[in-house]
């Protein structure tokens, strides 16, 4: 079929042509955000989930529709080795400049530059990576004692009181924060907090990996209380088949029944690899329906793309040792292997081990589900591991 009406969309936060299956984070979330725009009490919300199951995609979704909605919002990915006050000030600047637009009165919007300004310029001292060609004056007094807990808490307060002026709230929507150092998410979910308190309209729509919801507790014991944390995961086989069907559907084309379920049954259900199934699908067959023949044809094309890149890349962030744990995890054969049988299959001490587990936790390669359960963040990857390496 026609390479130019395609409909599947398979890459990294790729909007897919259905979203099938989300619609109760999003009608969720909505009703979050209102509420913190209206002075009411809401949670924040952290998404998890594994790779590939569309996080970004829905955090650029619920972004969207917060903008639509008159919101303002900023957002950004934190990638290991940056610093959050690095991340962050850009972030409140542009939100800033986005709250001066809104018509009304700017008193607190100034301020709240000027606290910004303050804030960089304590921050500047302690984190290297904090580069700012702007100078946005200071605030004597606020947010620049070079404390970071009580600096970014003092800042986000400036900054809600100056979205609740301009009858608006600042949202910060940012993706994989389980690279946040833990001391800088600790000050990050207490401003938060004070701003909860003061029922400021500032609130947090993160993503991470399923080590989020660990890593946020640990940071501060009240966090669970603060947020709420929708797990985002493989669709059912309603959904799936939604995301399969619909898009082609709009063509005149549809997946036979076969195509369906030998398409669900390679994919688990995981949105990114329906988008891999689905375009390599429409692309092999010449007519609809679309047939199991081409669906099993599909398969041999999607997993030869899927090993040479989207589980390649992550293989080969990994040192020999750290590829050897993932076999074992692999060769164990269960969802969740014990720390004790991984270590039984290299033939070492769970202590001797434990320090690749660590490695591979930050690394975001594995988390642990469970005390002394290990479990891959990229769906299908034991697989992978099998076809790539000899035990």
């Amino acid at each position: 079929m026609d390479p130019r009406e395609n409909p599947f969309a398979p890459g990294a936060g790729s909007q897919p042509p259905e979203l099938a299956g989300r619609e109760k984070v999003i009608e969720d979330v909505s009703i979050a955000l209102h509420r913190i725009r209206n002075g009411m009490s809401a949670k924040s919300v952290l998404m998890v989930g594994l790779r590939g199951v569309g996080k970004t995609v829905l955090l650029n979704r619920l972004k969207n529709d917060a903008e639509a909605e008159g919101l303002i919002c900023t957002q950004f990915e934190s990638p290991e080795n940056r610093s959050l006050p690095g991340m962050i000030a850009p972030s409140l600047r542009a939100a800033l400049l986005k709250l001066d637009r809104v018509a009304g009165v700017s008193h607190s919007v100034g301020k709240a530059a000027k606290a910004l300004g303050s804030f960089i310029s304590a921050a500047k001292i302690k984190y290297d990576d904090m580069e700012f060609g702007f100078d946005l004056g200071k605030e004597e007094g606020v947010a620049d004692t070079g404390d970071l807990d009580y600096d970014l808490s003092e800042l986000l307060q400036a900054v809600g009181i100056a979205a609740r002026e301009k009858k608006t709230a600042v949202i910060l929507f940012i993706d994989e924060l389980q690279y946040v150092h833990k001391d800088q998410l600790a000050a990050f979910i207490s401003a938060l907090h004070a701003c909860s308190q003061k029922q400021l309209p500032v609130a947090l729509v993160g993503a991470g990996l399923p080590q989020l919801v660990g890593n946020v507790g640990k940071a501060k014991s009240y966090a669970e209380r603060l947020f709420n944390f929708p797990v985002i995961g493989a669709l059912d086989d309603i959904a799936s088949t939604e995301a399969l069907q619909r898009p082609v559907n709009s063509n005149n084309v549809v997946f036979s029944d076969e195509a369906v379920r030998e398409i669900l049954n390679q994919t688990k259900g995981y949105p990114y690899f329906l988008q891999e199934w689905g375009s390599h699908s429409w692309a092999i067959a010449n007519n609809s329906p679309i047939t199991k023949n081409d669906a099993l044809l599909a398969t041999q094309l999607a997993i030869t793309q899927l090993d040479s890149g989207f589980f390649r890349v992550r293989f080969d962030r990994c040192t020999p040792m750290e590829k050897n744990y993932m076999r074992a995890m692999a060769e164990i054969g269960t969802v969740a292997p014990r720390s004790g049988d991984i270590a039984s299959a290299m033939k070492k001490e769970v202590n001797q081990v434990a320090p690749l587990r660590q490695s591979l936790i930050v690394k975001g390669m594995i988390y642990s589900p469970a005390h002394g359960d290990t479990a891959f963040t990229v769906p299908l990857f034991d697989e992978f591991m099998k076809r790539t390496m000899a035990l």
